[in-house]
């Protein structure tokens, strides 16, 4: 008898056990795939937003082409009229034209993005590889530019060294005009679309080819503090902006992408459901258990006068003493991963296709307590289920065959 005894206790033992390593793993699992949906979301939105600004202001004929095909006067006032909105941090002032660079036999495609001498550079600081930004000033036009290292690859060439530019000749479309830069600096973003078109260099190079006026630009990229206000920021300046300007968020300018990191919230939530099902069936297994195990306690507990309602309060601080076992133990080991993960970066992933090499995390501290909160919440009120067996136990039956 002590022997069948000690034999039903070691299986609950591992039933229980095995419920808080279901738990465990569950809030692990959560808190890795939090950690790296919302670090990839962000990234992502640095990357875009880094080198094109929250929002940008251009005259309408400009919003279907990359290329500034109409200027407009960089003019003090417009600024001011721009910066009093609320949240409005820095206003570059920028023009597009459309480029080939060649080095001896190679040729690439590019896109030729002129800065003025006030230029934010701090914006993508975090993508400059090597080298250093162009010296853009007032008094000369500079013919120092810098490139991605992808761009740089291709053309087989290196910091320091020369590189020809050819930009459309209003003059003579049959001849383009060239140009000699020097290569300063590369940079390196992830984006293909970025890494393989764009070119830092000096806006006046575009006012010399296209016949501009000192004064005149092709747009405004503006950056503000908060990525997620970009769309009522931007409504609220275009209804201030001039009739011939319009002003496009980020979101709208690059749709498709916020659309495609935005299915990682669902997918987040979609294994937030199944893990939560998973620790359901197991928390309910294990006291299920329990209570077939504890049926001589439980009917001599009854046969004493003590109500349902008592018995199942025990029952159920058992229960929830798993869960805030397994709890603790999937929030340490999902906070090792997160604190492993952000130093030495052991998952890759492929840059064509998530734009980033290294899996980037995030701790969002308030998403992961709302999912344990959620977690508990739902666990804790499914623990009634099976809790109500124990109004089915009856001491009678119980004792007469024990």
């Amino acid at each position: 008898m002590q022997f069948r005894d000690h034999e039903k206790k070691n299986i609950s033992n591992r039933i229980i056990n095995i419920a808080i390593l279901a738990v465990s793993i569950g809030i692990t699992i959560i808190i890795i795939a939090i950690s790296t949906g919302k670090g990839l979301q962000e990234k992502i939105k640095t990357k875009t937003t880094a080198f094109n600004g929250h929002i940008s202001i251009t005259p309408f004929e400009n919003n279907e082409s990359q290329i500034s095909v109409l200027p407009f006067k960089d003019d003090s006032k417009l600024k001011e009229i721009i910066k009093k909105n609320k949240g409005i941090n820095i206003i570059n002032s920028t023009a597009f034209d459309g480029v080939i660079l060649k080095n001896k036999n190679d040729f690439e495609g590019g896109l030729f993005k002129g800065v003025n001498s006030d230029y934010s550079w701090y914006v993508i600081k975090d993508f400059l590889v090597a080298g250093k930004y162009p010296n853009i000033n007032k008094k000369e036009i500079s013919n120092e530019i810098i490139l991605s290292e992808s761009m740089a690859d291709r053309l087989s060439i290196q910091i320091g060294g020369t590189i020809d530019l050819f930009f459309q000749n209003l003059n003579n479309k049959n001849l383009p005009f060239r140009s000699r830069f020097k290569i300063v600096g590369l940079f390196n973003s992830g984006f293909p679309e970025i890494d393989n078109n764009l070119i830092y260099g000096d806006i006046d190079q575009i006012r010399r080819v296209k016949k501009w006026d000192k004064n005149m630009i092709g747009g405004y990229e503006v950056f503000i503090d908060n990525i997620y206000n970009s769309d009522k920021v931007s409504e609220k300046i275009y209804n201030e902006l001039p009739p011939n300007l319009d002003s496009l968020s980020i979101n709208k300018r690059f749709k498709s992408i916020f659309q495609w990191i935005a299915l990682f919230d669902f997918n987040i939530l979609v294994i937030l459901i199944i893990v939560i099902l998973v620790c359901i069936v197991n928390l309910s297994t294990a006291l299920l258990i329990l209570i077939f195990e504890k049926s001589k306690m439980i009917s001599i507990l009854k046969s004493i006068g003590l109500n349902n309602i008592m018995i199942k309060k025990i029952f159920f601080w058992n229960g929830l003493l798993i869960i805030l076992k397994g709890l603790i133990i999937g929030n340490f080991f999902g906070s090792m991963f997160f604190l492993i993960q952000k130093k030495y970066g052991f998952i890759k992933l492929d840059p064509q296709t998530y734009f980033v090499e290294i899996a980037p995390v995030i701790f969002d501290f308030n998403n992961i307590l709302y999912a344990n909160l959620l977690f508990v919440i739902i666990c804790v009120f499914m623990l009634w289920i099976p809790l109500n067996l124990i109004l089915k136990i009856s001491p009678s039956k119980v004792l007469r065959f024990r």
